[in-house]
């Protein structure tokens, strides 16, 4: 017998046969238009202002936002492998940015299950619509990755910091923020010196805050490497914070 689900709070009349996920491009209109429904147009100015009009919103704060798409996915589903690739690119092509957070709220929920390969589609959504709300977020992403898939994070960290993007730069240095104890502070130390000279604020300030976040477990060798390298004075402020303030 067939079984239906109907969404109630998206206000639509369609009903969503739950015996088969829907697909990739139902599933975004669904999220798309639920969330222009939720919008405040007053509210979207605001977030385009601070984002330097660099993307549409709908006028939705993170905690209505992450709402609607935790619904969305406790009701109508997940995807996986390609088809959540494939959602997740669609989500990326609209122009308003709560569809590129909804896109990553699934990607992050589902990408722990996924396979090696998903780093490439990593790096494709580091590169897509970049700037640090989304590329942050990646990062941490990225990750959880390399923790499954050690063998990866040298090279492709490498690679990264070696490339033309300023944003695969950032998240080669902040990837290992989680890491704690587990930080590679040798991997971490060589790619902060390999854009030491970046005159880019978003390089600095991802030097400094990696610095700074390793000094949470290791103030000794963060201050032998400030003490012992020409850094920019940003990453020597964000990267000496805790331990100048005697908080570490």
């Amino acid at each position: 017998m067939r079984e239906y689900i109907l969404w109630k709070d998206l206000y639509f009349s369609k009903l969503w046969k739950r015996e088969s996920m829907i697909s990739a491009s139902d599933y975004y209109v669904l999220i798309q238009q639920r969330f222009e429904e939720a919008g405040n147009p007053e509210t979207a100015q605001g977030q385009m202002k601070y984002m330097r009009y660099q993307f549409e919103y709908f006028g939705l704060k993170a905690p209505a936002w992450s709402s609607i798409v935790n619904n969305a996915m406790k009701t109508v589903g997940v995807f996986s492998g390609a088809e959540l690739q494939e959602y997740v690119c669609l989500c990326f092509k609209d122009d308003h940015r709560e569809m590129h957070y909804a896109g990553l709220q699934m990607l992050e929920k589902q990408i722990k299950k996924e396979e090696i390969e998903a780093i490439h589609f990593l790096e494709e959504c580091i590169v897509t619509n970049s700037w640090w709300d989304t590329v942050d977020w990646i990062s941490k992403l990225v990750g959880w990755h390399f923790m499954r898939f050690p063998e990866l994070q040298y090279p492709t960290a490498q690679k990264w910091i070696s490339s033309d993007s300023m944003w695969l730069q950032r998240v080669a240095i902040i990837h290992q923020l989680l890491y704690r104890e587990k930080t590679d502070e040798k991997l971490l130390f060589n790619l902060i010196l390999k854009k030491a000279d970046s005159k880019e604020f978003f390089i600095q300030k991802a030097c400094g805050w990696a610095l700074r976040n390793c000094s949470r477990v290791n103030k000794v060798a963060v201050t032998n490497f400030v003490s012992n390298h020409k850094l920019s004075a940003l990453t020597v402020r964000e990267g000496m914070r805790l331990i100048k303030a005697g908080k570490v």
